[in-house]
């Protein structure tokens, strides 16, 4: 029997980086993993996805080059190569998860492990026992009773990135940031889209402000957009799919060669052997304490695989919070009231803290400012003015309550706001730090100065 300080199960990016962090802290470590380094993120997730979403882009910029002045003659698009381009960037990304587990001296065993009393998982009959173990198993696409996957005509999103074939005609069921991002991608591919959510809103997690301004981007780009609506069921018989949709002027039939359901996950904690052990779970995720320990010792959960926001980045932290933990560090609770959200459609959207709802709902007084791109030289300049930032103060103190964005690159401009409120800078703080022009980020400032009724170019 092989023994370890910390044996992680399975290698997303909450296990991974687990196991890379309990290595650098000098602890003995393994890694259990099933298919692929990297876990779903890495292999058919975050970064597949983003690929993706590059080449539709670029397309994109190929069809409308004449707006910048340039002339493109018989752009196309070979949709083989799009997806194999994908998959070859994932592949990249789980041999560097591979290079990294060398790198840190840490044990990857291939199988399925099932956790055993004792401190013990065991993997298609060997044991292995540790005196720390942590569940970083994950999650796969949830099934609708009514809409059941099959994998060619009613797919999750592993089907999705890898078809053989580019349908002419899809259904996304959901509009969370999974099914938002695969509509767009589609669609900018030529697939004639129609986007049906069960809520009134696009992305309905988001701020209202940002969910309208989305739903109208979607729009213009001609994807149809269903929302208060829901799919009651799906006819697979045919050559093509019939999708019987429930809204509020009744039903309606639609046709199209795929369906896409991307009504959120589920973790993987079935047959691990939870039971086994007596780990206590409440609607199919593992009980957890602040760090992440379950009710029986030795035993600990991170990731999709607890309650929380399913992220790869809450992972991660989860992960090295967990770790540090075990190492007897002093550590603080993870602040899940500032973790940002981030959904790579087009327009790109990117939130932290709370919406003008919930800020209203919490009591709040509120100075709310909102700047829109069209306003910005950045924006005009790189033709993407769609979209704005929204900024949410306390009126009493300043506090920086939330920020909501949508437009180009706003990904990669949250986390000046998650920065910011980390460090408890106030609206004034944020309107005296000076942005650089022109930038999309200057945005962040102006939306400030909109809020303190200070603003210059709008």
């Amino acid at each position: 029997m092989s023994k370890y300080d910390v044996i992680v199960l399975g290698s997303g990016p909450g296990g991974y980086v687990a196991a890379i962090r309990a290595s650098q802290l000098g602890l003995k470590t393994a890694v259990i993993e099933k298919e692929s380094l990297g876990g779903v993120c890495l292999n058919w997730g975050c970064i597949p996805t983003k690929a993706l979403l590059k080449s539709a882009q670029v397309f994109d910029y190929l069809n409308h080059a004449e707006d910048y002045g340039l002339t493109v003659k018989g752009a196309d698009k070979d949709f083989g190569k799009v997806i194999e381009r994908s998959r070859g960037v994932a592949n990249g990304m789980s041999k560097g998860v591979q290079f990294l587990m060398k790198k840190n001296k840490i044990d990857v065993i291939d199988g399925f492990g099932k956790l055993k009393p004792g401190k013990k998982v065991d993997v298609d009959g060997k044991e292995y026992t540790a005196d720390h173990i942590i569940i970083a198993t994950g999650a796969r696409s949830r099934e609708l009773p009514n809409l059941k996957q099959d994998g060619k005509k009613v797919i999750g999103y592993r089907e999705a990135m890898s078809l053989d074939k580019q349908p002419k005609k899809m259904i996304v069921v959901g509009s969370g940031a999974i099914g938002v991002e695969f509509a767009h991608f589609y669609n900018a591919m030529g697939t004639e889209v129609t986007i049906v959510e069960f809520l009134p809103n696009l992305v309905p997690l988001e701020d209202e402000d940002v969910s309208k301004q989305f739903e109208k981007s979607f729009k213009k780009a001609g994807i149809k957009v269903m929302t208060n609506s829901s799919v009651e069921k799906v006819d697979t018989s045919g050559k093509t799919i019939k999708a019987t949709v429930k809204t509020k002027k009744g039903e309606e039939t639609l046709e199209a060669d795929v369906v896409l359901s991307a009504v959120g996950i589920a973790a993987n904690i079935e047959n691990i052997g939870l039971e086994d052990v007596g780990i206590v779970t409440d609607k199919g995720k593992i009980m957890v304490n602040d760090y992440y320990q379950t009710n029986i010792p030795g035993y600990y959960a991170i990731g999709d695989a607890v309650p929380g926001q399913a992220l790869a980045h809450v992972a991660s932290a989860e992960g090295i919070t967990c770790v540090e933990k075990i190492s007897g560090m002093n550590v603080e609770p993870i602040d899940y009231g500032n973790i940002p959200g981030c959904t790579y459609a087009t327009p790109e959207i990117a939130s932290v803290g709370m919406t003008e709802k919930q800020a209203k709902e919490a009591g709040y007084e509120l100075k709310i400012g909102k700047f829109p791109f069209s306003a910005s030289g950045k924006a005009s300049a790189a033709g993407t003015k769609d979209g704005f930032v929204k900024v949410i103060y306390d009126a009493k103190y300043g506090e920086w309550l939330g920020c909501h964005m949508i437009g180009a690159g706003v990904t990669d401009m949250i986390a000046e706001a998650v920065l910011g409120r980390k460090l408890e800078t106030t609206g004034h703080e944020v309107l005296k730090a000076v942005h650089p022009h022109p930038t999309m980020s200057e945005a962040v400032m102006e939306a400030t100065a909109a809020a303190y009724g200070e603003v210059i170019h709008l």
